[in-house]
């Protein structure tokens, strides 16, 4: 690793800023005042524009894969749920850290949603504050710098990262990613090995919360020409704007890039190796669309108009959508002005690199860090998203706050002028998000709302339909099931819930053939198979339930639901060993389901394990102590046992929960009965003669037989 010493003679920045701020009388002259000044506004601000926030309630996209329904996340912090968040691969991603900070938040606040969103919140307003911090010590321009800040804090682009629990891994990789900032100041200021190690340290956490941080060495390069003026492209121009200039709080010193590359090889080597680990795995797991489905003429495309529309978004953001579906087919003057517009930025933005080095510098960090999901390598059916601007957009802004700034310097009245309409501008920010912050309360808002501002949107027609069919809702739910396959007659989901609601409803023959149709458009969707399966037990045609619930399996071995309806249908043809097998395989997979561990009772009590299956009964009570059958079959053992007190208490039991059940009531007569007490077994028959006659008749018979 290369060290580069600054120069020692240089004075610094902020010496001499504080004292032209001594000498014109400046309010908040102390530097330390107005810093606290600028963080107090931009934690307050921040606060009061997102704080509706924590009435939100998780959203049915992707909050129940990363908190509600992850039975990883709900073990809070344990040996067992952190070395799954430090081995695991989860659809495609590698992140331990996000899922880290999703089980403390669960160890915290269980799956109360208002603690999960203030914790997102926190995490972006410490990147707003860190944002500021860094430029104010590149640049020593606290206004600037703060307005900035304020900037990524409040525009409404940063609601879908904020107001999203399953977006953490976007707030948390910005923090790291800032820190990383930081420290590579720190390093430049005295490189020294062990400040190299903390920047890799820091690099190292941002990739391992969101691997799209892997733009990050490029960016630190983009700092290194300004403003840390560690490169100069050519001699400097002699009207570069003097107050950069004299900003700067790390002494300039020059270094030629291929040295500046070299001081980040390690860097850029993490980068590599994390961008390839990650296309890798989404390719494993089919997450990116092929060629032949998704055209390189076609990704190309919608990445340059995508350039182009989150441009316009930042100046003008409106009809935001959580999910905005790819266009597939673009008008070809759409593509030409985005392609011109973008060329002609480029060219502006380089031709002034000297006089404004910051445009270049802005323009290249929102080129860059964008473009791993700008689409060229399509990872999901999305053709945009707000939250890919989490990062991106600092550079766009970097552009509009020093280029208005150097604009108005030569104006009359011209602070007078920033800060009315900077004032102004926040103003505005803060209720659009606040406005977009009530859009996300719950999944029937925002679905409802995305709907709205968007068209062909199959995916979020039928995530409206889950939601109203959790709901109860289920006439609501099928017809968003039936717009969705109206727009896509192949959308596989769609039919599946579909399918599962009119099986609910008893239309077996219309589930079926729902189900039939996809696994026609998916055929390796284990959910699919599980349930065609199920609904085909059901019906008794038990070879056909196998033959899916095999395929389940083989499609994905870790789901457990299916090894659970297997052990069912063996146990329901007294295959016991067999349906033991599988009752474990399940458990294996889901330890936590009390069914499971149930079902595998009855299964080793059938071939005669009785011990074991008295363990498992306890440990399904222990779970789920109002199984009222569970008491019951338990109290029966007990009872075959001899241990009758011990069978009282859970019969008892049992009819607590179930008052009318029949066969209880029968066991705890004839249990009385054995144990000498006829007028206790007595009452039991007078009840079941209300419930079950047949019951009634035979513990009759029982207590007329009886001879004391």
């Amino acid at each position: 690793m290369l060290e580069f010493r600054p120069n020692p003679k240089t004075t610094t920045a902020e010496k001499a800023n504080q004292e032209i701020l001594r000498q014109k009388n400046i309010p908040f002259s102390h530097p330390n005042l107005l810093k606290f000044f600028i963080c107090l506004c931009i934690i307050l601000m921040t606060f009061a524009t997102f704080w509706q926030v924590r009435n939100n309630e998780f959203i049915n996209l992707d909050d129940n894969l990363y908190v509600t329904e992850n039975v990883y996340v709900s073990k809070g912090l344990t040996v067992h749920s952190i070395f799954w968040a430090l081995t695991s691969i989860y659809r495609g991603h590698w992140h331990p850290i996000t899922w880290l900070s999703h089980m403390f938040d669960y160890d915290l606040y269980g799956l109360n949603a208002c603690g999960h969103h203030l914790t997102n919140l926190i995490f972006h307003i410490g990147n707003a504050l860190l944002l500021f911090i860094l430029f104010h010590r590149m640049t020593a321009a606290p206004w600037r710098s703060g307005f900035l800040a304020a900037l990524f804090a409040l525009h409404p682009l940063r609601v879908e990262s904020v107001a999203w629990v399953a977006e953490r891994k976007d707030v948390l990789s910005a923090f790291f990613w800032m820190l990383t900032i930081w420290a590579y100041l720190y390093y430049v200021k005295k490189p020294k090995s062990n400040r190299y190690l903390f920047v890799v340290l820091c690099f190292l956490l941002a990739l391992m919360s969101k691997p799209m941080a892997v733009t990050l060495p490029f960016v630190l390069l983009l700092l290194d020409f300004w403003p840390l003026k560690r490169l100069r492209l050519g001699k400097t121009d002699s009207n570069l704007n003097s107050s950069i200039s004299i900003s700067m709080s790390i002494p300039p010193h020059q270094v030629l890039f291929f040295h500046l590359v070299w001081e980040k090889i390690t860097l850029f080597l993490l980068a590599a190796v994390f961008s390839l680990f990650t296309v890798l795995l989404h390719w494993r797991s089919g997450a990116i669309s092929s060629l032949d489905k998704l055209p390189l003429e076609i990704r190309s495309g919608n990445a340059l108009v995508s350039y182009a529309k989150y441009v316009a978004k930042m100046i003008w953001p409106d009809r935001l959508a959580v999910l905005y579906p790819h266009p597939i087919i673009l008008p070809l003057w759409e593509v030409a002005g985005a392609t011109l517009l973008l060329l002609m930025i480029t060219v502006l933005v380089f031709l002034s690199r000297r006089k404004y080095p910051y445009l270049i510098v802005g323009w290249l960090w929102y080129l860059g860090t964008l473009l791993p999901m700008i689409g060229l390598v399509q990872a999901g059916v999305q053709g945009m998203a707000d939250r890919f601007t989490y990062i991106p957009m600092i550079g766009l802004i970097i552009m509009v706050v020093y280029g208005i700034s150097d604009i108005a310097s030569g104006w009359r009245f011209s602070k007078v002028v920033l800060a009315t309409s900077g004032v102004l501008c926040l103003l505005i920010l803060m209720i659009s998000t606040a406005y977009q912050v009530q859009v996300w309360r719950n999944s029937v808002t925002l679905f409802s709302h995305t709907l709205k501002v968007t068209a062909n949107n199959p995916i979020i027609e039928n995530n409206l339909g889950v939601t109203f069919a959790r709901q109860g809702k289920d006439y609501d739910a099928a017809e968003h099931y039936k717009k969705a396959l109206e727009i896509n007659p192949r959308y596989s989901d769609a039919h599946h819930n579909l399918a599962a609601l009119l099986a609910r409803q008893g239309k077996d023959q219309e589930a079926m053939v729902h189900f039939v149709e996809a696994l026609r458009a998916k055929p390796n969707s284990a959910e699919a198979h599980n349930d065609l399966g199920a609904l085909l037990t059901k019906h008794g045609k038990i070879q056909e339930a196998i033959f899916h619930f095999i395929e389940a399996i083989r499609i994905n071995p870790k789901y457990g639901e299916t090894y659970f309806n297997l052990g069912l249908v063996l146990l329901d043809q007294r295959r016991n060993e067999e349906a033991i097998a599988f009752f474990n395989e399940a458990l294996r997979i889901n330890p936590e389901k009390a069914k499971i561990q149930h079902h595998l009772a009855v299964a080793l009590a059938g071939a005669g394990k009785t011990e074991e299956a008295i363990v498992h009964y306890n440990i399904a009570l222990e779970m789920n102590p109002k199984n009222g059958q569970g008491h019951y079959e338990l109290g029966v053992i007990l009872a075959r046992q001899g241990k009758n007190e011990e069978a009282i208490v859970h019969l008892a039991e049992a009819l607590r929960i179930i008052p009318d059940y029949g066969e209880a009531h029968l066991s705890l007569g004839m249990i009385y009965l054995e144990m000498g007490k006829k007028d206790l077994a007595f009452e039991r028959y007078k009840i079941l003669q209300a419930i079950n006659k047949d019951l009634a008749e035979s513990l009759y018979k029982e207590i007329s037989e009886y001879k004391n």
